[in-house]
């Protein structure tokens, strides 16, 4: 059996890690949180108050890592559009759920995607 961890833990920890990035600020448009960098959203953390699942979306473009999001339990392609540019949400809550390292990393993609590139060579040391 699969344990599933905290999902309000698991998003904490990627909102934490998110917001540890260079030039990351968290906003709340909507009424939801998400993590930016510049003026992008990189990061869609959701409502967080528990009145709704706690989920995670994030850009993937690389077509391994998106693959393998979509093949894991939880993760869809995200609505509104999004799916299509390679945006996946991640449902927490679900039996076998992402852990938060490999969320972290996603996140990390997502940011290298959406952050402007004076930011992304900040965190590659430049």
């Amino acid at each position: 059996m699969v344990k599933t961890a905290d999902p309000v833990a698991v998003r904490e920890r990627v909102r934490t890690f998110a917001l540890g990035l260079p030039g990351a600020v968290e906003d709340f448009p909507w009424g939801e949180s998400v993590v930016k960098a510049g003026k992008k959203v990189f990061v869609f953390l959701g409502v967080g108050d528990g009145s709704c699942p706690p989920g995670i979306t994030l850009k993937l473009t690389d077509p391994e890592a998106h693959a393998h999001a979509l093949s894991s339990p939880g993760v869809e392609s995200a609505g509104y559009g999004l799916g299509r540019a390679g945006w996946v949400r991640v449902s927490l809550a679900e039996r076998g759920a992402p852990p938060a390292e490999l969320l972290c990393d996603w996140a990390e993609e997502s940011y290298r995607v959406i952050a402007p590139k004076k930011l992304i060579a900040e965190l590659d040391g430049g």
